[in-house]
């Protein structure tokens, strides 16, 4: 799809606005308050291109509770017309992305005396729900569902990778289609710009890489031959015993010289997960984001990854390759005295959005972290983010730690910590922690073993969102963990994207993130005497009348979202 911002519609009395993200839509309702006695709730019709309607389907209904020991196999979903959501917005994630423009019919639902339920105003919004691309940027998701039932009902749980030892060469062979559904559009848009490279000999590659044990991503670049160079991280990590790096490194070394195959980690990591295409030795394209070239990167993290078509972009990655690449033993003392590392680079090609780049080991982290940490404290409504862990230190992560107290401002995330997730939401001070334990009881085979892995093994996305629907909206992500010694220590690219749609996009992967983590939150909660369930009728006080309490931060929420 093209990168847009969203379409809305409204009548009598229900207003519903469709946000586009990236083979997802973010649905934001609004009802006139004298329509909303005996307001049940919102049913949600899709009708994909060229296919027949259906209702979204609901893991709560009216009838059969669930609570932390519901298992998998125990939960029902109800069809949203007899389960209506009793919330004011929704994020719908199709199993399936479809090609061209589909059609959403949200409405309304009341309680009727008998205790059925009557169809409201109804309101028909089109949209394009497919993957995201806007001029010469193209921008991708993993699915990054740990912990889902859609996996389990789609894959009955199937490991994603053989039993034993782990290797860089096994036969890919029988996990194609969980590693194209998990890995989703970023999967697709790493190996086609591969592809890509591998078709045109006139091509040759750069490649910066922390993680590399995806096989198939492997053996595409060993097939370039001597058209790759390579910069791998070298730290403890990924040359002890038992990493499967060194298998890599072999490969490549051999299949492109030795002298094309260089390793460094600054003073901690060279953690950038960058591909540089040069069209006779010209760069042309940039490959970025916090994607590892791994099978825990691509298919069991949530990652994000971005395609720069333009030359200026990739010439500047390409210099931040090639000062590392000259010298590594120096990298460490010379890479953050380079002008490569002293400042952002603004880029404002017209096929672009207006963004800038910044390149890490600075000599200060303040070169890079102070435009993000003054973005968020200036910040006019929301701020959205998923954060791989706000344990670290600088002005950032204390900026993000300050959200949730802020009453003015409407922040949700979701980070990580070493005993579990943590969710914030409006009001939540602290922010509230889904621990690992429960993850591993209620997530699919292949994935329990990866929970407790440790920091960043679940959401390894690096993005904050400022202000995604108001008047200057800014996307802050890459490989940067924001955090400062990250950005004095590592190898690291930042950018600063200054555009609608794409703040549009990854606003609606934060709230899916945290609504799918939060509901596991609320499962935990749960117990067989008040599960979770949807209010039934004649509730004194129903659930709807705090999205109109101009006190309450649902109200700020309903009014941000339908704006």
């Amino acid at each position: 799809m093209a990168g847009t911002l969203h379409t809305s519609s409204s009548q009598d009395g229900l207003s519903v606005k469709a946000y586009q993200g990236d083979g997802a839509v973010m649905l934001a309702f609004d009802l006139d308050e004298h329509l909303t006695q005996n307001l049940a709730g919102f049913a949600v019709q899709f009708t994909p291109p060229k296919g027949k309607p259906s209702y979204l389907l609901n893991r709560l209904n009216f009838s059969r509770g669930i609570d932390a020991s519901t298992t998998p196999g125990q939960r029902v979903w109800t069809p949203s017309d007899q389960a209506p959501f009793q919330k004011f917005r929704w994020v719908d994630f199709p199993a399936d992305v479809p090609d061209g423009t589909a059609q959403y019919t949200v409405s309304a639902m009341y309680f009727q005396n008998n205790g059925s339920l009557r169809k409201g105003p109804s309101v028909d919004v089109e949209v394009d729900p497919g993957f995201f691309q806007s001029g010469k940027l193209e921008m991708g998701f993993t699915r990054g569902y740990m912990s889902s039932q859609a996996y389990a009902a789609k894959f009955k749980n199937a490991p994603i990778r053989p039993a034993g030892n782990k290797t860089v060469t096994y036969n890919t062979k029988p996990f194609q289609q969980q590693y194209q559904w998990l890995g989703f559009h970023a999967r697709k848009m790493v190996f086609d710009f591969l592809n890509e490279c591998l078709q045109d000999q006139s091509i040759s590659v750069e490649l910066f890489a922390y993680d590399l044990d995806e096989p198939d991503f492997i053996q595409a670049l060993v097939k370039l031959g001597p058209r790759l160079r390579a910069f791998l991280d070298d730290a403890p990590l990924h040359t002890k015993p038992g990493a499967v790096e060194p298998q890599a490194k072999a490969l490549l070394m051999k299949s492109a010289g030795a002298g094309n195959v260089k390793t460094g980690h600054f003073k901690r990591f060279a953690h950038n997960k960058v591909l540089i295409q040069k069209k006779n030795g010209k760069p042309v394209k940039v490959l970025t984001g916090s994607a590892n070239f791994s099978v825990r990167g691509l298919y069991v993290q949530a990652n994000n990854v971005l395609i720069f078509d333009d030359p200026e972009t990739a010439t500047s990655y390409s210099q931040a390759f090639n000062q590392a690449f000259s010298d590594p033993s120096k990298s460490q003392a010379q890479f953050p005295k380079s002008p490569i590392a002293k400042q952002w680079f603004d880029v404002k090609d017209p096929g672009l959005p207006i963004f800038s780049v910044c390149f890490s080991p600075h000599t200060s982290d303040a070169i890079s972290l102070s435009k993000v940490a003054q973005e968020i404290a200036m910040a006019d409504s929301s701020v959205l983010f998923a954060v791989m862990e706000l344990g670290g230190g600088g002005t950032v992560l204390q900026e993000l730690q300050k959200l949730p107290a802020n009453s003015k401002i409407f922040s949700y995330g979701v980070t990580q910590s070493v005993t579990g997730l943590k969710l914030y939401k409006p009001g939540s001070s602290n922010g509230l922690i889904v621990p690992f334990a429960f993850l591993q009881s209620k997530v699919p085979a292949p994935f329990a073993n990866e929970t407790s892995g440790g920091v960043g093994q679940v959401i390894h996305n690096k993005f904050v969102v400022v202000d995604f629907n108001d008047s200057e909206p800014v996307v802050f992500t890459g490989s940067s963990n924001l955090a400062s010694g990250g950005e004095t220590d590592n190898g690291d690219n930042l950018l600063a994207i200054y555009d609608r749609a794409v703040a549009t996009a990854y606003a609606v992967e934060a709230i899916r993130l945290v609504d799918h983590y939060h509901f596991r939150a609320a499962m935990k909660g749960a117990t067989k005497a008040q599960p979770l369930a949807l209010e039934p009728a004649g509730v004194q006080k129903p659930w709807w009348k705090a999205y109109y309490d101009p006190k309450t931060l649902k109200n700020r929420e309903r009014l941000l979202f339908i704006r």
